[in-house]
Parts: C-alpha cells; sequence; structure tokens
C-alpha cells in the first residue's frame, strides 16, 4: 500500500504540464505556453503556465472569421502554492465546474470579470482527473 502522496504544488503542476504536452488525444489541439520554468510557490498561488489552444493548419479544419481568435486563446491558467496546484478556467467556467465536480476535485467560483471557476489539485494522483477539465474546456469551445 502506497502511504506517500505527492502534495508539492510545482510538482503537480508539472506533471499536469507533462499531461497536456503529451497527450495526443484527448487534448488535441491544447498546449502550455508560457511556462516559468522557476517558479516558486506562494501561499496566494504563482503563475506557473497557462494553457491555451494551438494554430490549426489550414488543412486540418476549415477556416473560419474565429479561427484566429481561437489559436493562442488561453483556455486555463495554473498557479501553484505550496500544497496544491490551482487551475483557473477562463473559457467555459461552467462546463469546468460541471467535469471537477464529476471527477470529485475541489471547485469552485471566482468572482472575477469575466468568471473563472478554480479547480484545485492537491495530490499528484488527482492530476488525471484533472484532465477531464481540460478536455470539457476544449470541447466546451469546439461546441461554440
Amino acid at each position: 500500500m502506497v502511504t506517500d502522496r505527492l502534495t508539492d504544488g510545482v510538482r503537480i503542476a508539472q506533471l499536469l504540464a507533462s499531461e497536456v504536452a503529451g497527450n495526443e488525444s484527448r487534448l488535441r489541439g491544447l498546449t502550455v505556453v508560457d511556462a516559468d520554468p522557476d517558479v516558486e510557490a506562494t501561499a496566494d498561488g504563482a503563475l506557473a503556465y497557462r494553457i491555451a489552444r494551438e494554430a490549426v493548419s489550414g488543412d486540418a479544419r476549415e477556416e473560419g472569421p474565429d479561427d484566429e481568435r481561437a489559436a493562442g486563446e488561453t483556455v486555463a491558467e495554473v498557479y501553484v502554492q505550496p500544497d496544491r496546484a490551482r487551475l483557473e478556467a477562463i473559457a467555459a467556467p461552467d462546463a469546468a465546474a460541471t467535469a471537477a465536480t464529476a471527477g470529485d476535485l475541489r471547485v469552485r467560483p471566482k468572482a472575477s470579470r469575466p468568471p473563472r471557476t478554480l479547480v484545485f489539485v492537491e495530490d499528484g494522483a488527482q492530476v488525471k482527473r484533472a484532465l477531464a477539465v481540460l478536455d470539457a474546456l476544449r470541447n466546451e469551445r469546439d461546441a461554440d
């Protein structure tokens, strides 16, 4: 039985970034941008990186007037705290909240303009469940 838990916020964020970068199926079209390799966790949370839409070539799908806006659009930001990582869903906060709740992750709304949903990843084992949140963000935008 494993008794050790990974609760280092920086390491949890690194695991999440690795999953996004390496996931060629369900998260295709999302990428890690603006990564700070020297980020240090703070009590309020330090920005580690953003998750954005990748540019899509014209032969991969029909180009439309929204394609330029969609490529490079930030869908989430990841912050590190000493004992957890915090994903802030920007693109589709309601879809993120639904997916996080279904994945048994702690979630709460953030009163900001535009509104955001905060998803707390408090253990390395929860990283896989957080991927469902990113998948929901990707799918919600694709449905627009």
